[in-house]
């Protein structure tokens, strides 16, 4: 039974909603910034901007959907982006040592807080808490309260290089092939199990508007300086994390505990492991979201990383992340990651003072949680 328009619209409303509000910012920021929101260089600006939080909140969706809560990563990648800083800047070590280093610490603090969670049963929101507390007084003790500066034109590689031009288009050519191979496998597995099978005009439609709308954005980004290297770490990151979550025994085995964790104990999936293997997940995005926080800044600050939870949380709620747990998705928590660094990146623009502009964004986080809770009700 082919979809009304009606249905679709009612199954895609919240994305429609987001992409509406999308658009409502940039028209907005456009005039008055006089059209310098969308210039090139300052769309350039603030796709990096994303793929920080863009990064930390496909992490914080994992967390969340297993019905757990992580208030330690701004402190934790403010720790872990000092250790890249002092391993760079003071002992001098090459960038794919500093690099292991990095993501190795993130891995043992996010099986830290896992390890409370899941075999302690203590609550991650104290655990969580209690690290972010304990993560910067580790930054501030190892820094001495100094910032560790300037990292090697080596660090800055990862968060302020740019794909060249073609390597660019490139890329988009690969990806365009490997989409429509995917696209094609998966609607041959679909006719084989005899499962509802969309027109094939349909999926080619779906497909190129995506491919057009990328194309669009390579092309205003090569007019700048082409395509940021952390802008394509958060495309490789969001696409791995979308098939983890939705392709893999691991995914539907952390959407399976927080949509009801006692049948999930009932069915034989180990909850315990399932959690520290999150929060161990979660603690290797840290490392990366940390890694380009040093390479932008072109240091280490005691104060990096501060109320980046709240923006990744504020991400993945806005995405439809369910703070219940048993729902979210990634795709749509990076699309809410984009709006809250568009809102960042306008009010900035604007001179807003900062403490309006901290005003909006709680405002914002408690109208998506008021949402979410109010979903959950009429449900």
């Amino acid at each position: 039974m082919r979809p009304t328009l009606r249905s679709l619209l009612q199954r895609h409303l919240q994305l429609l909603v987001m992409v509406l509000a999308l658009l409502l910012i940039a028209v907005v920021f456009s005039i008055t910034t006089d059209g310098s929101y969308l210039s090139a260089r300052n769309v350039s600006n603030l796709l990096r901007q994303t793929a920080i939080t863009g990064i930390l909140a496909i992490g914080m969706v994992f967390v969340i959907v297993s019905a757990e809560i992580d208030l330690s990563v701004g402190s934790m990648m403010g720790l872990l982006g000092g250790i890249a800083a002092i391993l760079d800047v003071w002992f001098g070590w090459p960038l794919p040592f500093t690099i292991v280093l990095t993501l190795a610490a993130g891995l043992l603090l996010g099986l830290w807080n896992g390890w409370w969670v899941a075999y302690r049963k203590v609550p991650s929101f104290i655990v969580t808490l209690a690290g972010m507390l304990a993560f910067r007084g580790i930054l501030i003790g190892i820094t001495e309260g100094s910032t560790v500066a300037p990292t090697s034109n080596t660090m800055g590689l990862i968060g302020q290089s740019y794909l060249p031009d073609a390597a660019s288009v490139a890329v988009l050519a690969v990806a365009a092939l490997v989409i429509l191979g995917w696209r094609r496998y998966q609607r041959g597995l679909r006719q084989q199990l005899q499962l509802p099978t969309p027109a094939i005009s349909r999926e080619m439609m779906q497909v190129g508007a995506v491919l057009l709308l990328v194309l669009a954005g390579v092309l205003l980004l090569n007019s700048y300086r082409g395509v940021p290297t952390p802008v394509l770490l958060l495309i490789v990151l969001m696409l791995a994390g979308g098939f983890v979550a939705r392709k893999t025994l691991f995914g539907r085995h952390v959407y399976a505990i927080g949509g009801n964790l006692d049948a999930s104990r009932l069915s034989g999936i180990d909850v315990a492991r399932t959690k520290l293997t999150v929060f161990a997940l979660n603690g290797v995005l840290v490392g990366v979201a940390a890694l380009i926080l040093c390479s932008r800044l072109g240091a280490g600050s005691p104060s990096a990383g501060n109320f980046a939870e709240l923006d990744a949380i504020a991400a993945c709620v806005i995405g439809g992340t369910s703070l219940a747990g048993g729902v979210g998705s990634i795709y749509r928590a990076v699309l809410g990651a984009l709006i809250m660094s568009s809102l960042d990146n306008g009010m900035s623009m604007m001179d807003v003072p900062t403490f309006w502009q901290y005003i909006v964004k709680g405002a914002i986080l408690l109208l998506a949680v008021w949402m979410d809770s109010a979903t959950r009700r009429r449900a």
